[in-house]
């Protein structure tokens, strides 16, 4: 089995330096240099959406929802009784919301937006979600956001929006602390998140290419998982797709594969893990059923996984999830 299973050699973090974008397309693009980085924390800090509820219970519920996963598109819903956050914003805005209000959850109990990494589809429809609901914020990285600017054709009213957040430092939207942590793959700066709730406990990496020490240690905190598990190698080797696109996907800043994945979540298995949600599957590449298949199997052959009663699902790539509860 082909092991993906590396440490980066530096992590980007907080006093990072920015890319150089001098070779910039658009003439309004604008830097935002370090010096300024508290200044405009501070200036666009919002508070929490609910400030004046009853203290928070452990047993509060949470829930998940996709509304397409894979690189047709990413966007995801994580909230609780009171509001929440979308992560990622590749997804049609019409439909997001449609989907969001037939289970009862009206955009205006959507605080903001978490992006991952600056690849188009995880943030084509950020902007137009942002203009019709004024009251969200965009929570992404300083290098990320330089990457939507610098890369992709967005209105630069985009920056109104912007929350700036770190790597290894947590921020909240409402009842929910969301750490930023480093993940291996080929954007501009590319984020997984730790997401704690009363008892809960989700991590979140859509897109990678290896398991990393970081992506490793948050994930054996949690209780739900939703995780990459891109292509099965050997479809990927007897498919159509140039050479130079097969070796993007396997480098260790590209994609995993369902067998890294399934021996990873083996390794990590607990009694404490609920749910697994896989990803970002390849729609050439890989099948909901292998990659499922490929996961179960190396659980229940595993010391800890045996006999374990444990949620495997493959997100689909375009249909809308129902309302987990987790």
């Amino acid at each position: 089995m082909r092991r993906k299973f590396s440490i980066p050699p530096q992590q980007p973090g907080l006093f990072d330096g920015l890319d150089d974008f001098n070779e910039r397309l658009d003439p309004d693009f604008e830097i935002i240099p370090p010096e300024k980085m508290q200044h405009i924390a501070e200036t666009y800090a919002r508070p929490s959406i609910i400030d004046d509820l009853p203290p928070l219970e452990a047993t509060d519920k949470v829930f998940f929802m996709s509304f397409g996963s894979g690189s047709s598109g990413n966007c995801a819903y994580i909230g609780d009784r009171n509001g929440g956050f979308l992560i990622d914003a590749g997804i049609d805005a019409k439909k997001v919301t449609s989907a969001l209000m037939a289970n009862g959850i009206p955009m205006s109990r959507v605080g903001g937006i978490i992006l991952t990494h600056d690849h188009h589809d995880h943030i084509s429809q950020a902007y137009a979600l942002l203009r019709a609901n004024r009251h969200m914020r965009l929570y992404c990285t300083l290098r990320t956001f330089n990457g939507i600017l610098r890369r992709h054709n967005i209105s630069r009213r985009i920056k109104d929006y912007h929350t700036p957040i770190y790597k290894e430092f947590s921020f909240k939207i409402g009842r929910f602390e969301i750490t930023p942590f480093e993940v291996m793959h080929d954007g501009s700066d590319n984020a997984g998140f730790h997401i704690t709730h009363g008892d809960r406990a989700i991590t979140i990496a859509t897109d990678l290419g290896c398991i990393s020490h970081r992506v490793d240690h948050y994930m054996r905190q949690s209780d739900t998982i939703v995780i990459e598990s891109n292509y099965d190698l050997q479809m990927l080797r007897n498919g159509t797709y140039p050479e130079h696109l097969k070796a993007r996907i396997v480098a260790n800043n590209g994609h995993l594969d369902n067998a890294v994945t399934a021996e990873f979540l083996a390794g990590i298995m607990s009694p404490t893990l609920r749910n697994i949600y896989l990803c970002h599957l390849s729609h050439d590449n890989n099948a909901p059923q292998i990659a499922v298949q490929a996961v179960t199997d190396a659980i229940s052959k595993s010391e800890a996984g045996a006999g374990s009663d444990i949620r495997v699902i493959a997100l689909p790539r375009y249909a809308v999830t129902p309302l987990y509860t987790l």
